[in-house]
């Protein structure tokens, strides 16, 4: 059987499971191990605002000082990057966790909860859940954001976006390479469906101006993606709206790249200046931190 959820759709047999783990099929039957509005496969914390969010520079959340974002970690995820920053999802099985229904995390929200954001893993594996849980929040007053790399099935992307867009919260997109040949190298996948799902949220960007709807960023990974490849993505973002803001992330050496070096200034300084000649407005150098001298 063919499960929809994400742009895997993978193809399931009789006691097979899905790529993320969480669909099989059971007497002919597609059934779901976790990522139901009963069942979710994840951890979370209070994140004290203004936090390291990747949107944290334009979102309204910057300014709510003493109230906290809800950080929701979904264990389970439709890609595999090699240089995956949160891997510990992997840890986490069906079988070994006894998982949280939506109700009894929206519950975890108080007075002070100003935020939640849906990421992992990614919420892609989960939507069902993640969107149980933001209409119960939505309701409470909470903003509503996500992170995400963007596979999810499109129809359930729109019903995220229109929650984005009616709390106040923001989508941002995790634009790993505009190559597809690049993206499959470094993330196991295709990023067709990234890209479409990123033109279609894209387009709604004009119905709220402030805070901005959409966010992209592009993790600066030395070797592979270069001021040339930023320029690429940053051509496509600008065709859709030059004014979508856009994050470049300084590289950590991590999981299956722990050998390369950190991002260096002149990688991220080269990065933002394609950016900017690409024609968008609004470029951005996150992590600052972890960025090295040059190569």
């Amino acid at each position: 059987m063919r499960c929809v959820l994400c742009s895997r759709e993978c193809l399931i047999g009789e006691g097979e499971r899905g790529y993320c783990g969480l669909r099989t099929v059971r007497n002919g039957r597609l059934t779901h191990l976790a990522g139901t509005p009963q069942r979710g496969l994840l951890h979370w914390y209070f994140d004290p605002l203004p936090t390291n969010c990747v949107a944290d520079w334009v979102c309204a959340g910057h300014q709510q000082r003493g109230r906290y974002n809800l950080a929701v970690f979904y264990a389970s995820c439709t890609l595999n990057c090699l240089f995956c920053q949160n891997w510990n999802f992997r840890e986490f099985s069906p079988a070994g966790s006894s998982g949280m229904s939506a109700a009894e995390l929206a519950e975890a929200a108080d007075e002070l909860t100003f935020c939640v954001c849906f990421f992992g893993g990614d919420p892609a594996s989960q939507m069902p859940h993640a969107l149980a849980v933001a209409q119960r929040l939505a309701k409470k007053g909470v903003a509503i954001c996500w992170e995400t790399a963007g596979t999810s099935n499109s129809k359930l992307l729109d019903r995220a976006v229109q929650l984005s867009l009616e709390t106040g919260g923001c989508i941002k997109f995790d634009l790993k390479a505009y190559s597809e040949a690049l993206h499959i190298a470094l993330t196991g996948a295709s990023n067709q469906r990234t890209l479409e799902n990123f033109a279609r949220a894209a387009r709604r960007c004009g119905e709220r101006p402030q805070p901005p709807l959409v966010i992209a960023s592009t993790l600066l990974v030395p070797g592979y993606v270069d001021a040339a490849e930023v320029g690429r993505i940053a051509c496509f973002i600008a065709g859709l709206n030059p004014n979508i803001p856009y994050s470049l992330l300084a590289f950590g050496p991590h999981f299956y790249m722990p050998d390369l070096p950190r991002t260096s200034v002149r990688h991220a300084e080269d990065a933002q200046a394609a950016a900017r000649a690409a024609g968008l407005a609004n470029v951005h150098i996150g992590n600052r931190h972890l960025l090295s001298r040059d190569y």
